[in-house]
């Protein structure tokens, strides 16, 4: 019988336990074993501060302030994205960009070299080191990677490359997030050299360096 009054007493606490204070209030702060940093000294916005004189935590801007920002390292004010020749791949009358914009092409070396970096990294494992369509991925049951080396392809306007990275197309997500606009433009830059490259020909080669392969 004891046995009988014992569970019906475990029974009645834990129904206490689980039941008998919900909705109660308290004055205590409830009891967290791991807080993980959710309480700082910290102002939210429009909340009263008692160190300033105006008394509030939000601070007014200085006169003629402008927004600033940048995505990278690289010189291009990125934080408005006001450039839609930088960030959009378009001119000024909204037609896709044929050319680059101004302000990744002041070391056109470096923008190559940079594009190769990321492209080696992000494109060639679906799209290939050649820029062909045959990237390792091919060999696990991915088909239908586009080549770049076609007429269609090569037809693109570099704003429309570079929107296709940014916005991504069909099975191919975007990269915006993972390639700042200066790394895309570097791709688009190294994809014409791939393009260059693949349909090149004796008069494509310098005079200086024909004699290095074995050109007259």
């Amino acid at each position: 019988m004891r046995y009988v009054y014992l569970t019906l007493f475990l029974i009645v606490v834990l129904g206490v336990s689980i039941f008998g204070f919900r909705g109660s209030l308290s004055t205590r702060s409830p009891l967290e074993v791991f807080p993980d940093m959710d309480h700082q000294a910290k102002y939210k916005p429009q909340a009263e501060s008692a160190f300033f004189a105006d008394g509030r935590a939000d601070r007014p801007l200085p006169a003629g302030v402008v927004a600033y920002g940048r995505d990278t390292d690289m010189p291009a004010a990125g934080f408005l994205k006001a450039d839609a020749t930088l960030f959009e791949g378009k001119d000024s009358k909204g037609a896709w960009l044929t050319g680059f914009p101004s302000a990744v092409t002041v070391d056109p070396a470096k923008l190559l070299e940079r594009g190769q970096d990321r492209f080696t990294i992000y494109c060639a494992p679906c799209h290939g080191a050649l820029g062909d369509g045959n990237g390792i991925t091919k060999q696990y049951g991915m088909g239908a990677t586009p080549t770049f080396h076609d007429d269609a392809k090569r037809k693109l306007a570099n704003g429309e490359i570079f929107n296709v990275i940014t916005h991504g197309k069909g099975n191919m997500l975007s990269y915006a997030d993972k390639l700042p606009a200066e790394d895309r433009w570097a791709v688009v830059a190294y994809v014409r050299a791939l393009q260059r490259a693949a349909h090149a020909n004796a008069a494509d080669v310098p005079p200086g360096h024909k004699s290095e392969l074995g050109i007259k």
